[in-house]
C-alpha cells in the first residue's frame, strides 16, 4: 500500500475568529474552536486510517493572506488546501 501525505490545514484557538472574518466562506466554518476541532480530529484520523500521512499545517492570520495574494487566489477552503498541501510538500521534500 502507498502512503500518500495530505496538508491539513489547522487553526490555532487565538486565530480561528480572526481568520474565519477574512475567509470568503468564513460563514461555512464550525462557529467555535472545539466543535471545528472535533471535526478536523475525526477527518484527520479516518485519514490515517485510510493510510494518509497527514501534516496539520498552520493557518496564519497574517502569512496565509501573502501567500493569497501572491498566487492570485480567493481566501476560501480551496485556497487554504492548496496552501496545506504546498506546506505539506515543502515538509516532506526539505525544500522551501
Amino acid at each position: 500500500m502507498q502512503v500518500q501525505a495530505i496538508g491539513m490545514a489547522w487553526y490555532k484557538p487565538d486565530n480561528l475568529t480572526k481568520l474565519c472574518s477574512m475567509f470568503e466562506d468564513g460563514n461555512k466554518l464550525h462557529r467555535t474552536y472545539n466543535e471545528w476541532l472535533a471535526a478536523a480530529e475525526a477527518n484527520k484520523k479516518r485519514l490515517e486510517i485510510e493510510g494518509h500521512r497527514v501534516f496539520c499545517v498552520d493557518i496564519n492570520p497574517n502569512e496565509f493572506p501573502k501567500c493569497c495574494i501572491s498566487q492570485g487566489l480567493k481566501l476560501d477552503a480551496n485556497a487554504r488546501n492548496q496552501y496545506a498541501s504546498m506546506i505539506a510538500h515543502q515538509i516532506i521534500t526539505g525544500s522551501n
